[in-house]
């Protein structure tokens, strides 16, 4: 399995500097540049639409045909903007462009074909919302038939995450975050100590490594992929560790991306419910994200299911990137700290990084709160009626669908990073471990969204 590690396990920068050379800090100038666009053409009585293009809903092929003639050229100026944005990214965190530029037109026309099946009228009757139709063909792409390694250069899963957060913090006003985000980073942070606990004091019982119990905790109790990498270069892990915790992590993210929401449906949970329980329990803001929407696109179809799809995107949104996200700093300086002043205590030399909370803090959540405060401050004075009819087609909808081709491209990247051979190679005292954390952290989000905190959840504001 494929993974971006650049960022985290190379060679550090300092000062200045760090704001052109992480992949971090560019997810937030491109986010906070796109907003920022988005609103001076509004201002000037326009909207970006013009390239930020999305297929609208079609029945026949006919229909399909004539959209694709008559926004084509939009679709190849998006494909332009894309490469030519991303291409500067990767030139500045160090990688080759040229390897990137071919990858990423693979993975855009797979994208537009996705996004393309998720508009049907259809879709929704078989669950082919794009997330979950990018990660399947993924995972069908790169198990079944394989591709070439010189295409991982363009499966950036974090940074397509990473800027779709941030476009994402623009779709809903801070005081979504003021109301409800006590409440989030409350039941956040008990899942993150309770389940890091958890999976780490069963790793030590099981014979493991103190770093790999807590490359382990970290990756369950935080975000996955990101918090493995920040965790494991904090204690100084073995430079096999990170793969056996990010394996873990993909395993179980695909198996509850699944899961979770049949189960929310069964026990028919309104949506904000569902996505608060999806934020505590999912370990991958991608794939926590997909089973949101998923379940999300719900409502409103005869299913009895209450509430709205955003609903379920803010509620997750709360819990994952503002709730546990914020917790890789903490748990990385926290670890680093242990590490030096415990597990390292007969190396003289070494000593401990304060800086080490700033370092591994996910810059994208600033650039989030960021483009929600704009957004609040862009709407504040509009009625609700004005908001739907003004503000929303010629501003949101637009951000909208480019966060959409974000996190298409995060989804579909996991699936072609993801080697069921790789996932198997990872032992069984790691897995059980990890497992037995998964089982706590789901029973206890349950209780936390639906029990404790079920009446703020299901009545979560969205505008």
């Amino acid at each position: 399995m494929a993974t971006n590690t650049t960022e985290t396990t190379g060679v550090k920068t300092s000062g200045w500097q760090e704001f052109w050379s992480k992949e971090d800090w560019w997810a937030v100038w491109l986010g906070l540049g796109i907003v920022a666009l988005a609103y001076i053409f509004y201002l000037a009585g326009s909207s970006i639409s013009w390239i930020a293009v999305a297929p609208g809903k079609w029945s026949t092929l006919s229909q399909l045909g004539a959209q694709l003639s008559k926004n084509g050229i939009k679709y190849l100026a998006l494909l332009a903007a894309f490469l030519v944005l991303f291409t500067i990214v990767i030139s500045f965190i160090g990688q080759k462009p040229k390897a990137f530029i071919k990858s990423f037109i693979f993975i855009f026309i797979l994208s537009t074909i996705i996004y393309i099946v998720g508009a049907w009228d259809q879709a929704n009757r078989y669950n082919l919302e794009p997330p979950l139709v990018a990660l399947l063909l993924g995972l069908i792409i790169s198990n079944v038939i394989g591709l070439p390694r010189w295409l991982d250069a363009g499966f950036r899963v974090e940074f397509y995450i990473k800027l779709g957060i941030v476009l994402l913090g623009a779709t809903l006003p801070f005081t979504l975050i003021i109301w409800a985000g006590p409440v989030a980073i409350l039941q956040a942070s008990i899942v993150s100590l309770v389940t890091f606990f958890v999976i780490f004091l069963t790793a030590r019982k099981l014979g493991l490594d103190h770093r790999l119990a807590a490359v382990l905790g970290a990756g369950g109790a935080v975000c996955g992929v990101s918090a493995s990498i920040a965790v494991a270069g904090a204690v100084r892990a073995k430079k096999e560790h990170p793969p056996i915790a990010i394996s873990l992590v993909v395993l179980w993210a695909i198996v509850l991306i699944f899961v979770l929401p049949l189960v929310c449906r069964a026990l028919g949970l309104p949506t904000g419910v569902a996505g608060a329980w999806i934020g505590t329990s999912e370990f991958a803001d991608a794939a926590g994200l997909a089973a949101a929407q998923s379940y999300g696109n719900l409502a409103g179809h005869h299913l009895g299911i209450a509430g709205t799809a955003d609903q379920a995107l803010a509620s997750y949104t709360l819990i994952k990137v503002i709730g546990r996200d914020i917790w890789i700093g903490i748990w990385s300086f926290v670890l680093a700290l242990i590490a030096v002043t415990v597990w390292e205590r007969n190396e003289t030399d070494s000593k401990v990084q304060v800086g080490q909370i700033w370092w591994r803090f996910p810059k994208f959540v600033i650039g989030f709160l960021i483009a929600s405060v704009v957004t609040t401050l862009i709407v504040h004075g509009n009625s609700l009626a004005d908001y739907n009819k003004l503000v929303k087609p010629s501003l949101i909808l637009p951000i909208t669908a480019l966060r959409t081709w974000a996190f298409t491209f995060s989804f579909l990247s996991i699936g072609l990073t993801t080697r069921f051979r790789d996932l198997a190679s990872t032992g069984f005292k790691p897995f059980v471990a990890f497992t037995f954390g998964v089982v706590v952290n789901v029973a206890l989000g349950y209780v936390l969204s639906v029990v404790v905190f079920g009446h703020y959840w299901s009545s979560i504001v969205t505008h």
